[in-house]
């Protein structure tokens, strides 16, 4: 079993900057992603961005890219989401999770994920 904490949201102007964190720790994993999802009230969880932890490959929504900016630091099993030129429909809770397995390609489909975090919140004011 793998458990995530993400964390680093909060309340920010349009045009700000925000950092989150998320902590993997649990079993041993190998060659496995981490992916960034948020939630709005009342629509759909989507998919953000993502990063295989064992060659660094990136991906993004369209909404986020040139903006937003995933790493990682594999040593402490953490992946972090760099979030700027923020706007206000960037507004959810934001939420990571593994695909234990990760098999090279559908990291845009929640259903692929393992475990989940517990969402962060990000607010942007106009």
């Amino acid at each position: 079993e793998v458990q995530l904490q993400a964390f680093g949201g909060g309340l920010v102007q349009a045009g700000g900057s925000l950092r989150l964190s998320c902590a993997a720790s649990g079993s041993t994993l190998d060659n496995y992603a981490i992916g960034w999802f948020r939630q709005a009230p009342g629509e759909d969880r989507e998919r953000v961005s993502c990063i295989v932890m064992s060659n660094g490959k990136t991906y993004y929504a369209d909404s986020v890219k040139g903006r937003f900016t995933i790493s990682s630091d594999n040593a402490k099993n953490t992946v972090y989401l760099q979030m700027n030129s923020l706007k206000p429909e960037d507004t959810a809770v934001y939420y990571c999770a593994v695909d234990i397995i990760w098999r090279g390609s559908g990291w845009h489909d929640k259903g692929r994920y393992d475990y989940w975090g517990q969402g962060t919140q990000v607010t942007v004011s106009s």
